[in-house]
This record gives C-alpha cells, structure tokens and sequence, in this order.
C-alpha cells in the first residue's frame, strides 16, 4: 500500500522539473494533468481485473500480480524520453493501485482481528503517508530519474514480501482447505479466537454443500436463467446493496477532501495560498511529516473512538479547511485582508492535512475492510473502488482548469460541498462496525442471522452460477 503514496507523491516531484526549461521532457499544463490523472483512469481497468483473480486464485495471487505493473511502470519511467513512454508507465502504476486498492482492505480485514482490525487498517494511511513523504525528500535530491530507481529497487523488496506471506485464512475455508486454514488462522492471532474460526469454517461447509447438491448439468438456456435470477436475487440482498452505496460515498468523500491533490500538487497549492516568497521544498517536506505524524495518532485513536465519530468529527474539520482556505485566498487576491503573513497559509493547509492523515484517507480503508460480506468481497468491493478510480482521475485532471477559471478558492468550495453531501449520506447509512466481527457486521447489514436451512437456500442460485463459471473456464476456447 505504500507504492501508492509512492505513485501519487513522484508527480509534484516530477511535473516541476519536467516544467524546467531545457528538460528531456518539455511538457505544457494539459500534458501534465495527464501525467497526474492517468492514474485514476487506469484505477478503473484494475478494479475490473482484481475481483476475479481475488475469487478464482486467492487474495495472495491477486497480490503478486498487482506488483507485476508497478515494478514495470517503475522502469519505464526510468528509461523514459517522450511523454508516451511517461503516459504508459503512469497507466501500469494505476492498473496496479486499483488491484491493490480493492485488494488491501479486504485482505487486512480478513488477517486481523477484530479488536486489532481497526489500527490495521489505519496503518494503510500511515504507508501511503511514509511514501509520499519518502518520494518528496528524494525529489528534492534527486532527478525524476534516479529517484524512479530507488522506488524500483523498493517496489522488487515489497514482491519478496508478498512471495513469503500467507493466503487468507477466509479464502482457504472458501476453497474447502480446512487444515490451511486453521494454520494460517493460528499463525495469525494464536489461539484465543478460535471460536470466529469454527464459525467461519462451518459457514463455508454449508455453503459447499449447497454448492455440491446443485451440481447438476444444465441447458445452455437454463444457464442464463440461472445467471439473471442470481443477478436478480443478489442486487436485492441488503447485505450486498448497502455496503455498496455506503462505500460509493465514503471513497468519493475521500477523493474529494484533496488527498491526491496535496499529494500530486503539493508545490502548486503551497505558491497558491502562500505565495512564491517561502522556501516551497522545505515546506512540501514539513508538510509531508506532519501527515506521517497524524496517521500515526490516527492508528492509536482509531482503536479508541468509533467509526462513526471519528468520520463526523474529522470532516467536519476537513469542511472548515476548505471554506477557510477558500475565504482567505480569495479577500487575498483581492487586496481584502486587513492583517497577513505567510504562517496564516501555512496553518490552514496543516490543519487541511490533519483532516486528511486522521480521518479522510484512513477510514474509507478501514470501512471497506469491514463492510463487505464474504460471498460478495470481491464483486462490491470492486464497484465501489470503481467510484474511488473515477472521482481520483476527476480531481487530479481538473485541478489545473479549475484554478485558472474559479480560483483556488472557488475550486475549495466546489470541493466542500461534494464532501458534504457524501458525509450527510454516510452518516444515515453507516453501521458502527467497530470491535465487531464481520459476520456480525454482515448480519447488521440482512437483519437477521442466517439459519443452517436458509443459508443453504440462498446459496443454491449462486451454486449454479459458480458451476457454470467453473465449466465455461474449464474449456478449451478458454
């Protein structure tokens, strides 16, 4: 996870030299949104990949195969001479980022336990924090090229990582691996949580024998009807719509409270708000502490307080940023303020980023882990990151068009009221999800806890479907 904050901190280190006269690269403003926003575009295409590979060969195998792009994107940046070779390069980061975007939290939540879950999860804002603070300190030493390959070289360590860690204790009971998935389990959190084991595993025994008392050969009429009625039966489940709706805002939320923005137009916005008469590299690096400093406090906190309260309490001061900054900026342009000095700009864009590192960019990963019911983890949460792709390319790309015609403080204003909407939406339909385990999380989201008898029941459409997949991927013309 800490590749994104690396993917998303190289642009503010590499469109401004790219900007320089007489670079390898000449680049104008369009071009350079490009190189930024491909990235959500890309996000897109990853997200569509992931769910399948997640289901089919196991969270680990969807891990290892989203690092394949981003070691390759790495090395084509640096090798890189045109724009072209920049653009494809970017376009494998973000394929990469939407697989592991939709593959992280649900792998930490499958990891971890339920009291532990939380700080985990937190711990994904903490990485990409470390990344961008870590690309932003090499970019102020290095070239866009040198720094690329010391990205490379950390990227390839993160590949061994991946290589030596376990598969998911919930995938393998999805399999019908029983022992691997105690001993994995076990090897994760011991032996005081056996109980959410035995449960977890006499789940998945139901589930397969349903699955096994539908295996039966079907038309290829009858296979379609099959499909659309599972189609029909799923998009009605509480348990697979809400999740879903509540992770389209909570990820649109979080694109829109201006992580990315800082992140990939840190310097852009410091000479906005602060003007060019401050020492912006030095600034850029204070800044990126100070969020590895929030995020750390985050992960502590997030075990203390409830999800709900900390979403409201720190949009709350991600909406008060925005409008601030937005004031400020615009009586500055025009000559309003009766007092100034560049500790003002400062002060807002820190308390903008606390907003951030505490609340905006950990808990839609931590929600995520959390809401999404097993039969369903790959399919919803790929849909919903699919809003996470959009609004990521969307932000990024209009940033430069939206302070040449409304300002910074027109844009922040534009920004704050997407936020607000979302936080409203979120805040009627979220479930407190803290301390419990994600069965009961999924039993919150239906009403009612399942029976043996029902649990068969529903599963026999979605039997049929997997037995129809399985054949149609066993033949030859596959």
């Amino acid at each position: 996870m800490a590749a994104h904050g690396l993917v998303m901190g190289f642009a503010a280190i590499l469109l401004p030299q790219l900007r320089l006269p007489g670079s390898l690269i000449p680049i104008d403003d369009s071009s350079g949104s490009w190189i930024a926003a491909i990235l959500g575009f890309a996000l897109v295409v990853g997200n569509f990949i992931v769910p399948t590979i997640m289901a089919k060969f196991g969270r680990r195998t969807a891990n290892l195969a989203s690092l394949v792009p981003m070691i390759i994107g790495w090395f084509l940046i640096i090798i890189a001479n045109n724009i072209t070779i920049l653009l494809v390069a970017r376009f494998l980061q973000g394929l990469a980022m939407g697989m592991s975007a939709s593959l992280g939290p649900v792998l930490i939540g499958e990891y971890t336990s339920p009291k532990n879950r939380g700080a985990f999860l937190a711990v994904i804002s903490l990485t990409i924090a470390t990344g961008v603070l870590f690309v932003h300190s090499l970019g102020s030493y290095f070239s866009w090229q040198k720094t690329a390959l010391i990205i490379a070289i950390l990227v390839f360590i993160d590949l061994l990582i991946v290589i030596y860690s376990p598969e998911s204790p919930s995938w393998l009971a999805d399999q019908g691996k029983y022992d691997e998935c105690r001993k994995v389990f076990k090897w994760l959190r011991g032996d005081e949580e056996n109980d959410e084991l035995e449960k977890m595993i006499d789940s998945s025994k139901i589930v397969r024998e349903a699955k096994e008392l539908s295996n039966v050969s079907q038309s290829f009429s009858k296979t379609v009807r099959s499909n659309l009625a599972y189609v029909n039966v799923t998009i009605r489940k509480k348990e697979f719509y809400k999740p879903i709706i509540i992770m389209i805002h909570i990820y649109t939320l979080g694109q829109w409270a201006g992580a990315n923005i800082l992140a990939a137009y840190t310097m852009d916005i410091f000479s906005h708000v602060i003007g060019d008469g401050t020492n912006i590299s030095l600034m850029v690096i204070t800044l990126d502490t100070q969020r590895i400093i929030s995020n750390s406090i985050a992960v502590y906190v997030i075990k203390k307080v409830k999800r709900r309260t900390m979403l409201l309490a720190t949009v709350s001061i991600n909406l008060f940023a925005f409008l601030a900054t937005a004031c400020y900026t615009y009586f500055k342009s025009q000559n309003m303020l009766p007092f100034d000095h560049p500790a003002i700009g400062i002060a807002l864009i820190h308390i903008h980023m606390l907003s951030i590192a505490t609340g905006t960019v950990p808990l839609p990963f931590i929600i995520a882990g959390e809401l999404f019911p097993l039969e369903y983890r790959s399919l919803a949460g790929g849909l919903s990151v699919l809003f996470l792709s959009s609004n990521l390319f969307i932000t990024v790309k209009t940033v430069p068009v939206l302070f040449k015609t409304v300002g910074i403080h027109g844009a922040y204003v534009l920004y704050a009221g997407v936020v607000g909407y979302c936080l409203v939406v979120a805040m009627l339909l979220l479930p407190e999800t803290k301390d419990r385990t994600l069965q009961e999380i999924e039993e919150d989201f239906r009403g009612k806890p399942l029976s043996p008898e029902e649990l068969k029941s529903t599963q026999s459409l979605t039997s049929m479907r997997y037995l129809n997949t399985d054949r149609r991927c066993s033949s030859p013309v596959v």
